[in-house]
């Protein structure tokens, strides 16, 4: 009897459950604030095809472009990348509390200012915001965001100088500001950032001054400086003691004798290329791992060091110097 009173119970259960449909609650994941959200970023950009997934009728955890934590559910990842997204970025970006990684890539319709929103989005650790045409300033907020570990603002147009308040971010490994129009000098704080040294990406902008003296110091995995109109004495950088993988400081108006330069030991890539450096090449550089060197459009004088990886790179990594000799180059008279 008492089998069958259950058996009962159970059978109506599962017809309420059939005639109400299924709870909401356990059907969908994606917290429903960030939902409305998600939906009012998809009407700002005026309802793009790549969104088109983005519907009010299904969890929005599974919607193209987004991500949601595994433990909490709420939207913590943004990637937008390549395709047809005319307009601004949205300020209702900055009403996804909980994103941890935010990507607009490769979307050349892309235009406006950085929005300020972004600054409220204090759990951000990756932020890539490149191949676009955004404009205006690198924004100072940048370095409220404590947690972020990666800074990606190239290929766009942004212009004026750089904030030095971005050496305040104590967890960052890398920052690209690289193909931009920016100005002005590297500021004198880049050489003591708060944590460990990021890797530092200039390339192909407008700045201008010496290196700051501070660089005696700074010590990154990689630097691309190239494509400026830097000037001064850059032999400051190196140091022997130094982790320095990789440097491209070509294309710009550094001036100074390369011939006491001690270069770290770690140094794999070496472009110093189209500058006013004088002296010779020291005779440490033999001792170099190098996979790539190009010294050439320079001052310089006197024999290539034989041995090491000098003698396995062509002509043109040493020509256009003022009395450069020796293999690859013509033998010295």
């Amino acid at each position: 009897m008492e089998t069958s009173k259950l058996f009962l119970l159970s059978f109506s259960l599962l017809l309420l459950l059939l005639a109400t449909g299924p709870c909401p609650s356990l059907s969908e994941r994606c917290n429903p604030k960030d939902k409305k959200v998600l939906l009012q970023i998809k009407k700002a950009l005026d309802n793009p095809y790549i969104l088109a997934s983005w519907t009010p009728s299904t969890d929005c955890c599974e919607w193209f472009c987004v991500e949601c934590d595994l433990t909490t559910h709420r939207i913590n990842s943004l990637t937008i990348f390549s395709g047809d997204l005319p307009g601004q970025i949205p300020d209702a970006v900055g009403d996804l509390p909980f994103l941890e990684t935010l990507i607009f890539r490769k979307l050349s319709n892309l235009t406006g200012q950085i929005p300020p929103a972004i600054a409220k989005l204090k759990h951000l650790k990756m932020v890539r915001l490149s191949w676009t045409n955004l404009s205006g300033p690198v924004p100072a907020f940048f370095s409220e965001l404590k947690n972020l570990t990666y800074l990606d603002l190239s290929f766009n147009n942004l212009t004026g100088p750089i904030p030095g308040s971005l050496s305040l971010l104590p967890n960052l490994a890398a920052l690209h500001l690289d193909r931009n129009h920016l100005t002005g000098p590297i500021p004198d704080s880049f050489g003591k950032f708060a944590g460990s040294t990021p890797g530092l990406f200039l390339s192909h902008n407008q700045l201008s001054g010496k290196i700051p003296y501070s660089f005696r110091g700074f010590d990154p995995i990689a630097m691309d400086l190239s494509r400026n109109k830097l000037e001064g004495d850059l032999s400051i950088f190196f140091n022997a003691n130094k982790s320095t993988q990789s440097v491209d400081f070509s294309r710009n108006l550094f001036q100074f004798d390369l011939s006491r330069v001690e270069f770290p030991k770690t140094l794999t890539s070496l472009d110093l290329s189209h500058n006013k450096i004088a002296g010779s090449l020291p005779k440490m550089m033999t001792s170099l791992d190098l996979q790539f060197l190009n010294v050439s459009y320079n001052r310089l004088c006197g024999k290539i060091p034989v041995g090491g990886k000098l003698q396995s790179f062509h002509y043109d990594s040493y020509f256009h110097n003022r009395c450069l000799c020796g293999a690859p180059l013509q033998s010295c008279k």
